[in-house]
């Protein structure tokens, strides 16, 4: 934390907090039915391993996840309005209106999207970290992964070849303990799931507090450095927690989990834990704290108003993209 700028510290802070808003105002919609679909997957308590993670990402790097991708977009810096409008499958969506919640994706940003396929995004990073070997571009790519992801064939498949190949790539996964909704010691032998790095002849970069910001900073940041100078990749397991169900339909999830989820809320949620810090180490940085706090607000407030009045999309959009033309 000493080596960091207040600014930088600033706008962590910034990030989180517009993750937390825009994900209960996606809540919100998806309950009124504004935000229509099966399924929803939010990023509520997971803030402190996003923005520590890619934080130690530079522009020419690559992010790539799963179906929680909202939080990771934002972060990459996708602007939230067409995010919004995505979730709304308008025409001014970052995927025009094709993709929805799950498939959140900018190629401006290197964020090469949301995939709904458990684990079938996992072959593609191995393959973006290949094309950056290949190329001789001093590139990493991220590849987020949830706990329960981690027992899919895609995994071990890719986190082979990567070891094989030595190739520049950082797994992370994100483990709250509960996949789709199956405790990880009821599914999986080795519960902690840094330890699988070995069985691929991997680096391990171990098991990291997920709620802090600065632990996930440090420890990819050295992951980082060491997949960019060409060393492999390297696996982290972060120890996270959802404050949703595995979708926004889950109706249960408050009930069966009710005292761990007070819990991580009560005592470890990473933006109280961030904010205690800065008041720790800056004096009197509440009133910017709160200001911050009213921007994101406004910020979630404009993209939904966006998303609102965008148009939907016609005929000719849905065709388009579809076949290469002459």
């Amino acid at each position: 934390m000493a080596r960091l700028t207040k600014e930088t510290l600033l706008d962590w802070y910034r990030q989180m907090v517009l993750i937390r808003q825009f994900e209960t105002r996606c809540d919100e919609l998806y309950q009124n039915k504004t935000i229509t679909g099966v399924y929803m997957h939010l990023y509520s308590g997971h803030e402190a391993t996003g923005v520590g993670a890619l934080a130690a990402l530079g522009p020419e790097d690559h992010v790539i996840t799963a179906y929680r991708d909202h939080g990771h977009a934002l972060i990459r810096g996708v602007h939230p309005n067409p995010i919004m409008a995505e979730m709304m499958g308008k025409k001014t969506g970052v995927s025009g209106g094709k993709g929805g919640s799950m498939h959140i994706a900018s190629r401006q940003h290197n964020m090469w999207g949301g995939y709904a396929i458990v684990g079938g995004h996992l072959p593609l990073a191995a393959g973006i970290a290949f094309a950056s070997q290949y190329n001789d571009r001093p590139e990493v790519t991220i590849s987020f992964i949830g706990d329960g992801a981690s027992n899919n064939g895609y995994f071990h498949e890719a986190l082979n070849m990567s070891g094989v190949w030595k190739l520049p790539v950082v797994w992370i996964i994100e483990n709250n303990f509960v996949a789709m909704g199956t405790r990880i010691e009821d599914s999986t032998a080795q519960t902690e799931l840094h330890n699988r790095a070995i069985g691929y002849g991997i680096r391990d970069g171990g098991r990291i507090d997920g709620q802090d910001v600065f632990a996930v900073y440090d420890s990819v940041s050295e992951a980082v450095k060491y997949a960019r100078e060409g060393n492999g990749p390297v696996l982290i397991e972060s120890i996270t927690y959802r404050y949703k169900g595995h979708g926004v339909s889950d109706k249960t999830y408050d009930k069966r989990f009710a005292d761990e989820l007070a819990e991580w809320r009560d005592n470890k949620d990473p933006i109280e834990l961030l904010r205690r810090q800065l008041q720790k180490k800056f004096k009197n940085i509440d009133p910017e704290l709160a200001k911050i706090d009213a921007a994101c607000q406004a910020a979630v407030d404009e993209a939904t108003e966006y998303a609102i009045n965008s148009p939907d999309p016609t005929y000719e959009d849905l065709i388009s993209n579809v076949y290469v033309e002459e």
